[in-house]
């Protein structure tokens, strides 16, 4: 179909980061991914044009800003990432939004920098990578803690959604994955450390004192949607103080919303849309790690979806939860 908004695109500025690198380094297909990430106005807008995405929301690929350990580099680095992304959307703003990068080793900052990007720069909300490290490169710091609640006031108050997009285990905690390297960043790593960290969220009570937060996440859930009984199950047979209001299939549903990123399967699809219903999700491909044909043939092509439906994935729902200036 045509019109469709993709959601989870992502580029890099002047070179794609060391990380990604890493962890590609191996894969025959790196050399290309890493062209078309520093591309935005060419090879990007062609193969939107012919797989019918209108717009695209861009963000920075993971992790960039979560992994900068100075915090005076990651503010610096968050505002140079966001005021280049702002001149790359000015000049074709009918096809490309952008997302901020936040400098989440200081929360006070990221409110700053979240607020400068939606106020001035026009950004319909923020794309974090995950947790943040800081100081020592062994850190890990989750968003649930304390010193995060005034940011969660402040994307609350801007009234913006919040992504939250996956990114590898710090090396120096990955024992799990020694001697298995296939399992440690996106076929299985990614939906483990970006689950946990909205479970945490979530059982943290932040939607209790935070309401209308809406949280993003791609791949069709980060594999929560699978296992939303079981978790609420477990946790109510075996009481372990768990303090939020509601159980966490009720958050799932009133301030979390999916994307098809990087999952083009019907089976896993179908799981999604019982659990979470049409309206919680949008269309996504994830590029350019995935190719954009294959996010956008699939799911012009499931027959899961009415064509009422496929719209609204593809197009309405994200139109009204970023407020864009497009025609639903």
């Amino acid at each position: 179909m045509q019109g469709k908004i993709a959601i989870e695109e992502h580029f890099a500025l002047g070179k794609a980061d060391e990380d990604t690198a890493r962890r590609l380094q191996h894969a025959e297909s790196w050399a290309e991914t890493a062209r078309r990430l520093v591309d935005i106005h060419e090879l990007r807008l062609r193969d939107m044009d012919k797989n019918g995405i209108e717009y695209a929301i861009l963000s920075l690929n993971a992790p960039a800003v979560q992994m900068i350990l100075d915090t005076s580099e990651a503010i610096e680095a968050a505002r140079r990432y966001n005021d280049y992304l702002a001149e790359q959307v000015a000049r074709r703003p009918d096809r490309f939004g952008g997302f901020a990068a936040l400098p989440m080793q200081d929360p006070e900052a990221a409110a700053r920098e979240l607020t400068r990007c939606v106020r001035e720069l026009g950004f319909p909300g923020a794309l974090v990578n995950g947790f943040t490290q800081k100081d020592v490169p062994d850190s890990v710091i989750y968003y649930d803690l304390p010193e995060y609640r005034p940011f969660w006031a402040c994307v609350q108050d801007l009234d913006v959604p919040f992504y939250m997009h996956p990114r590898t285990a710090v090396y120096e905690r990955a024992q799990p994955y020694e001697g298995h390297p296939w399992l440690f960043s996106s076929a299985w790593g990614f939906a483990v450390e970006t689950s946990l960290h909205i479970l945490r969220l979530i059982g943290s009570c932040l939607f209790d004192e935070y309401p209308r937060l809406q949280i993003v996440i791609g791949h069709l859930g980060e594999r929560i949607p699978y296992d939303m009984w079981r978790i609420d199950h477990r946790i109510k047979t075996i009481p372990a103080g768990y303090p939020a209001k509601k159980p966490m299939s009720s958050y799932m549903k009133s301030n979390v919303n999916i994307t098809t990123s990087g999952h083009f399967d019907d089976v896993a699809f179908q799981c999604a849309i019982s659990q979470m219903g049409i309206d919680r999700i949008m269309f996504a491909v994830d590029y350019p790690m995935e190719v954009m044909s294959d996010g956008a043939s699939w799911f012009d092509s499931t027959p899961l979806l009415s064509e009422a439906d496929r719209v609204k994935i593809a197009r309405t729902n994200t139109i009204k939860l970023f407020k864009l200036a497009l025609a639903a």
